[in-house]
């Protein structure tokens, strides 16, 4: 019996998530670029807006890419399992009524949200299966797994193989009894969210960034000079705009969004939670040593 790994086909979705993510890094580095060098004023806003809007969805592509890279169908006499970055389903294959192909429907399915080529992810309504939820990143192979509690559209590189390995092992029969499974990212967060440590590092950190937005987007208007870099003792202190002060909360957020999600990763897990516990406390410990560093370039005199 051919028990295994039937996992979705990748190669599309990671270069179109590898191209978008790259596209959307060289936007928000120009953006920066320029805005550190802009006068106050509408082109200084101009460029803020684009670097902000080219930065936000990164963190959110990036997991897509991740989850699409470490995705994967694995079926054995027992059950079957959806593995969807942080998504997790495990499905004894008593509790799966039947499988079948999305091209077998009457009325086609309609696809999730953002439905970019590696990540059709997202929860749909179908006139004849009720709730759907999909977990695929190939609109052209999708298969359908109904439970009691919804259908699974997933979609593997060879469907075939997997109907088929699903036919033979109910004929066979479970070896042991096994318990279903669902784990959701909004899970992981709201586990770690009830840990009173973990939720002081959270707001620590998102405290202190967005203190310093506030007081570097403060200073800047206020103060048209600032000194950043090396200074040797008795040289002359070499000034840039202040608009540059930018690059500190910027820096600091970017370090603070993938300390929290690397975090969130190893949460997962309580043997590996106290590397959560450590990329938090870095995340909070960086983002008060750049208030700090700007604190420091306001304090020295030009």
């Amino acid at each position: 019996m051919n028990v295994g790994h039937y996992p979705p086909p990748k190669r599309r979705g990671l270069i179109v998530h590898s191209i978008l993510l790259l596209v959307l890094a060289l936007i928000a580095i120009i953006g920066f670029f320029n805005l550190s060098s802009a006068e106050v004023g509408p082109s200084f806003l101009i460029w803020l807006l684009v670097a902000l809007a080219s930065f936000a969805p990164i963190p959110f592509f990036a997991y897509r890419a991740y989850s699409l890279w470490r995705a994967d169908y694995h079926i054995d006499r027992d059950s079957l399992a959806i593995s969807w970055g942080l998504r997790v389903e495990d499905i004894p294959l008593s509790d799966i009524e039947w499988m079948r192909s999305a091209d077998d429907l009457i009325d086609p399915l309609a696809l999730p949200a953002l439905p970019f080529p590696g990540g059709l992810l997202g929860i749909r309504r179908h006139s004849e299966l009720g709730i759907v939820e999909f977990l695929a990143s190939d609109a052209k192979k999708l298969l359908l797994i109904a439970t009691a509690k919804r259908v699974f559209v997933i979609s593997p590189e060879n469907p075939s193989g997997l109907s088929q390995t699903f036919a033979r092992a109910t004929e066979m029969g479970s070896l042991q009894p096994v318990e279903a499974k669902s784990i959701y990212p909004s899970f992981v967060v709201t586990q770690a969210w009830e840990n009173g440590t973990a939720r002081y590092l959270w707001l620590s950190a998102l405290f202190l960034n967005i203190g310093l937005f506030i007081w570097a987007s403060l200073i800047i208007p206020s103060t048209p000079l600032v000194a950043i870099g090396q200074q040797f003792a008795g040289a002359t202190l070499d000034t840039v705009p202040s608009s540059q002060l930018l690059i500190f909360p910027v820096a600091s957020l970017l370090l603070a969004v993938i300390g929290w999600i690397a975090g969130l990763y190893y949460y997962r897990w309580e043997r590996e939670r106290v590397l959560a516990f450590l990329m938090w406390g870095s995340s909070t410990l960086t983002s008060l040593l750049f208030l700090l560093a700007v604190l420091f370039i306001i304090t020295t005199p030009v």
